[in-house]
């Protein structure tokens, strides 16, 4: 399954059975690198749906990012699926990219905006020549045969949108140009991504929307995290971890826990799948696999 060609990964996640896919993102030495192929080593045998590689904010990654997609559509039974995002690109660039990564045997792209330089929710300014808007990328992709596109959706709503019910029209306006599935920002609650699964379905969204997931293993980075794009760790959570800050090991369990949790109640709320935002390592991953009793 490492070419997808002529799939959909609509088709993909329709045969039944849970999707389980993980993101990564290039290092930026070799040790990094180790890191990441060591991550992907372990995670292999679990048999993701597909697997994600980031694209770092107007380009920096890029070289990094095609060649790692490449090597696992070479070298993995995995399917990879290429970030891309408008910042910093020309439509010519674009489609310099959109090249590559075919070249590369890659045919499954994440179609991004992407975030402005400055951070999210920072003035967004659209590159002389380049695309403004997600669904104008997935436009571009829909128009070569051999690419297949997935987009970001926002459990609580993207941190631009002026209210739910317009950051809904947004995901329809990506479906409608051709995204066949979405992944969402990382859930810290059910509700919430039942929320926005209603919300799409209610506008015409009628895509599959996989659930982001990333365990707490550190209570201050997660809550910068989250400030970052103007949430809040909600207060179950953090009634939970707060007590535990002194003691790292207890609160890194702890936080496994609450992903667990959290797995467990989105998949009984009817997601077809889980995407682990693994930050290049696999060990928090594959103890909530454990935990769900999901194994090799």
């Amino acid at each position: 399954m490492s070419d997808g060609r002529g799939l959909s990964m609509r088709d993909l996640l329709a045969r039944g059975e849970r999707s389980f896919s993980f993101e990564f993102f290039p290092p930026k030495d070799e040790a990094g690198e180790e890191q990441l192929w060591q991550a992907i080593t372990d995670l292999e045998p679990y048999g993701p749906t597909f697997v994600s590689v980031t694209y770092g904010a107007g380009g920096t990654t890029r070289d990094r990012t095609v060649a790692i997609t490449e090597r696992i559509a070479r070298e993995t039974s995995m399917l990879p699926v290429a970030h891309l995002t408008c910042v910093g690109h020309t439509v010519e660039e674009l489609t310099t990219i959109l090249d590559d990564l075919s070249r590369a045997g890659v045919h499954h792209v994440m179609a991004l905006r992407g975030d402005p330089p400055s951070g999210p929710g920072s003035p967004w300014t659209p590159t002389e020549g380049g695309l403004t808007y997600a669904n104008e990328l997935v436009a571009l992709i829909r128009e070569r045969a051999d690419m297949r596109i997935g987009v970001a959706a926002f459990p609580e709503g993207h941190v631009d949108a002026v209210d739910l019910e317009t950051d809904a029209h947004v995901l329809k306006a990506k479906h409608d140009a051709g995204a066949e599935f979405a992944v969402t920002d990382m859930v810290l609650r059910a509700s919430d991504y039942v929320g926005l699964v209603e919300r799409a379905r209610a506008v015409g969204a009628d895509l599959p929307i996989i659930p982001g997931i990333m365990p707490i293993l550190n209570l201050r980075s997660m809550q910068r995290m989250v400030e970052f794009s103007r949430r809040q760790l909600p207060e179950e959570i953090t009634s939970r971890l707060e007590p535990l800050a002194d003691e790292p090991e207890r609160l890194r369990a702890e936080g496994i826990a609450i992903a667990t949790e959290l797995c467990r109640d989105l998949l009984e709320a009817g997601a077809p799948g889980l995407h682990f935002y693994t930050l290049n390592r696999s060990k928090a991953t594959r103890e909530i696999f454990a935990n769900l009793r999901i194994t090799v």
